[in-house]
């Protein structure tokens, strides 16, 4: 008869992904997938404790705060729930972070930023979604702005933005506009990511030191 085996089969939560192919297919190397690792399970067991992470508990890391409502953080977990089943798993957890690790092209932070302002997934940025998201990076940074203060930010952006002048901004166009405002994309790159810690790193888009007045 077979004989039965006593090696001890650790048990990982849905969507585990081996850390070899994460790295292969990432910015980051086995062992930073490895850390990271430790740092999903702490997130993921923070509220619910089901091994995936929930919005609460994405709130939570965020703003230390899971009830606390904000588009911004609604939409960045909304691009990290690749299947789109309401929760982050570890592989959507290290692919989506891989967009922010300092080796990643500069075209993909690009592509992202795109699609976090396209909040009707149209593949176009219209002026209301631009407005939408201005108020939620404000209100994220307890920052107020008038409301004609915010409708100038929104007016200027698309004067140099829109350059077919049809009202939305295509990929292209944005391509070229940050281009031309490289301080747009400059959270998208988050240096500790070559060194992970135990802390969760913060997608805030402060408006403050920011070098390009027309757009927060």
């Amino acid at each position: 008869m077979g004989c039965v085996s006593s090696k001890h089969v650790v048990k990982h939560p849905p969507g585990y992904e081996d850390p070899i192919i994460l790295a292969s297919e990432t910015a980051f190397t086995v062992h930073e997938v490895e850390a990271l690792y430790e740092l999903f399970k702490k997130l993921s067991f923070s509220i619910i404790k089901d091994g995936l992470i929930h919005k609460e508990e994405f709130q939570l890391a965020l703003f230390r705060n899971s009830n606390r409502k904000n588009l911004f953080a609604d939409r960045v977990f909304d691009l990290f729930d690749i299947k789109n089943n309401g929760v982050i798993e570890f592989g959507e957890f290290v692919r989506s972070l891989s967009i922010f690790h300092p080796n990643t092209p500069k075209a993909e932070k690009i592509a992202f930023a795109f699609k976090l302002y396209d909040l009707r997934q149209t593949g176009y940025i219209e002026r209301e979604e631009l407005k939408e998201m201005v108020l939620a990076l404000l209100d994220e940074s307890d920052v107020f702005l008038s409301n004609d203060i915010v409708e100038t930010i929104v007016g200027n952006t698309f004067v140099q933005a829109d350059l077919n002048g049809d009202g939305k901004i295509d990929l292209d166009e944005w391509r070229e506009f940050v281009k031309k405002n490289p301080s747009l994309i400059r959270n998208m790159t988050l240096p500790y990511l070559k060194d992970i810690s135990m802390a969760f790193p913060s997608f805030v888009m402060h408006s403050e030191g920011s070098d390009d007045p027309d757009m927060t």
